[in-house]
């Protein structure tokens, strides 16, 4: 393909999206509605569904009533929309990575995240098949806080990196300046600490706002990674000044990251037969 037919075949195609994206969205999105279960809690649980084990003695409850994620990622997704939401007022278009000093308590929430994870799983599997596991011992008793903890911190660190990255691939001028320093880090920690204090009082009041804003967190960091994805397939990195340009590759990544959420939600509920978490026996 010569220069001519390039330049001629790209303005095709922008017009062919720009039409077939939202119905793609619609489609997308009006499947999901009609798959995932009524209410909006039941929405909830149907993004959650598809991120999480949903084991309800992990979980915190509203009442009788599980919420859309397990604690841990209660707090990993809860934090990092937080976090983004955090770094788009303060970090604007900065699309610099931490760095190795500013990384080292990155990796250390994803090393405790990794730890305290795998140390719940191991209690799991002596729950469930004690005479396999007997002779492992566990490290510590799992518990509700550190599963709630440990989840934040990596909210926090997922945030970090993805930021960054989102500027890096967007921007058609970014600032090569850090997204995170010190003072945003302690700023960051503190505010979700004291979001994870009130979370741990189980109050209805605290936890409904907090059930949909994980929830919404999942999606969002699903949307940016698939609109990422997709400028890099449509080769349309760097070429945007301001977000109200980029409404075509959020609807594509939106639209990606429902079809990902529908696919998971229907081969667990046809392997499982429930919405509730994944069956221990």
């Amino acid at each position: 393909m010569n220069f001519m037919e390039q330049t001629t075949t790209q303005p095709k195609l922008q017009n062919l999206l720009r039409w077939f994206i939202p119905i793609a969205v619609l489609l997308a999105l009006s499947a999901w509605f009609f798959i995932a279960p009524p209410g909006l809690l039941g929405k909830a649980d149907a993004i959650g569904y598809a991120v999480c084990h949903r084991i309800s003695e992990r979980s915190f409850h509203i009442g009788d009533r599980q919420l859309p994620l397990c604690a841990r990622c209660t707090g990993e997704f809860n934090a990092a929309a937080i976090s983004l939401v955090f770094f788009a007022f303060a970090s604007g278009k900065k699309s610099g990575f931490p760095g190795w000093k500013l990384g080292a308590p990155l990796i250390l929430f994803f090393l405790a995240f990794g730890l305290d994870g795998s140390n719940s799983y191991l209690y799991l599997l002596k729950e469930t098949s004690p005479d396999a596991f007997k002779n492992i011992p566990n490290l510590y008793t799992p518990n509700a806080t550190l599963r709630l903890l440990t989840g934040s911190g990596m909210g926090i660190a997922l945030a970090s990196i993805l930021f960054p990255a989102f500027n890096q691939t967007v921007w058609q001028t970014s600032s090569p300046e850090r997204a995170l320093d010190w003072k945003k880090l302690a700023a960051l920690v503190g505010i979700i600490l004291v979001i994870d204090l009130l979370i741990l009082t189980e109050n209805p009041i605290v936890l409904y706002p907090i059930a949909i804003l994980s929830a919404l967190g999942v999606l969002t960091l699903l949307t940016i990674v698939f609109t990422m994805a997709w400028l890099m397939i449509m080769r349309q990195e760097n070429a945007f000044h301001r977000l109200g340009e980029m409404w075509m590759p959020f609807l594509a990544g939106l639209t990606l990251a429902l079809l990902m959420i529908s696919a998971i939600d229907l081969l667990r509920f046809n392997l499982t037969g429930t919405w509730g978490g994944i069956p221990l026996g």
